[in-house]
């Protein structure tokens, strides 16, 4: 029986052959999900190799690895925004995976071109509507959120949530800068509540009332409906409607390889593990993302499996970032 360690801020856990005791892999986590753990054990208890987890904010890991350099301990780094692992990769941070099963198992748009970081779970910026206040067919699209109609009925995360930047790069990358910087006054000017520092505390806001229509990333209302965080939020998750736009920015979570890891044939290992079909929906499914194939079958995500993914790159993404936080400013979201 292979044992799994727990110390502090490292967790090692033990993939797909059985490997020497001593064998390891190092990983960087921006996610903050218990149930990944489980999946690191299954990885561990297949393979032999321990699994050790550093848990973090993505730009504090990414300014980890930068300041380690060729000390760093770390083998396997995952960021949960696209943008983010994408710059992170343009900065030398990575190494390049050579891997059939990663081509198999990751869609392109899912994976840089230079096969230096590949996707593991997808989630779409939704939104939410309070349906006595707005109508959820009158906000089909992130462009109708700058209806005038809409005035003093919107709610939004702070501009320094990635997830937002993200949201603004994809519209740049599909609109331009013109028709951004048009929408950006509208939607700001629809702005009457201060900007929320998460996804849960704005939902909880459009139920109540305090707004008529936010954007969030869809796997927060899903989990309020499971109940995850109580009865109140389920109940508040329920007042709400969700629509997916047409078309979807759709995000993700993935991982790479460290530069200057020391195990990078086990490193490779994993990533190969948490972006196959077992793994993906092994990390997908209790924090209601959504896979890299398929939508997952949890009831909670009624509503939202329905989505048609718009043609914008992760590449896109990291390249009109630095112009999205420009323009968000410019516009004064906070």
């Amino acid at each position: 029986m292979k044992r799994v360690l727990f110390l502090t801020s490292l967790l090692p856990i033990a993939l797909f052959t059985p490997a020497l005791a001593s064998e390891e892999v190092r990983v960087y986590s921006g996610r903050h999900y218990n149930t990944d753990r489980q999946v690191y054990k299954k990885f561990s208890d297949q393979t032999g190799i321990k699994v050790r987890l550093i848990e973090a904010s993505g730009i504090s890991l990414v300014q980890r690895l930068k300041s380690e350099g060729k000390n760093t301990k770390a083998d396997v780094i995952i960021l949960v925004d696209a943008a983010r692992i994408n710059n992170a990769a343009n900065a030398g941070l990575f190494a390049p995976i050579q891997s059939s099963s990663l081509e198999k198992s990751v869609p392109s748009r899912y994976r840089d071109p230079n096969n230096r970081w590949f996707g593991l779970t997808r989630r779409v910026r939704a939104i939410i509507v309070n349906p006595t206040m707005v109508s959820p067919s009158s906000v089909m699209s992130y462009s109708q959120l700058a209806s005038p109609s809409l005035k003093g009925k919107v709610c939004l995360r702070k501009r320094k949530n990635v997830y937002n930047q993200s949201l603004v790069a994809d519209q740049l990358a599909l609109n331009g800068t013109a028709k951004v910087k048009s929408w950006l006054k509208g939607l700001t000017n629809n702005v009457s509540e201060p900007y929320f520092g998460g996804d849960i505390g704005l939902i909880r806001a459009v139920a109540q009332g305090q707004c008529g229509v936010g954007v969030v990333n869809h796997y927060y209302l899903a989990r309020m409906r499971a109940g995850v965080n109580g009865k109140k939020d389920q109940n508040f998750g329920n007042d709400v409607k969700i629509v997916m736009p047409k078309p979807a920015h759709v995000n993700i979570s993935a991982a790479a390889v460290s530069r200057y890891s020391k195990n990078k044939k086990n490193a490779v290992k994993l990533i190969e593990f948490l972006s196959s079909p077992q793994g993906s929906a092994g990390i997908a499914g209790p924090t209601y993302e959504f896979p890299l194939q398929g939508v997952g079958g949890s009831t909670y995500l009624k509503g939202m499996t329905k989505f048609t993914p718009d043609r914008v790159t992760i590449s896109e993404l990291s390249r009109y970032n630095p112009e999205a936080i420009r323009l968000m400013t410019e516009a004064g979201w906070k």
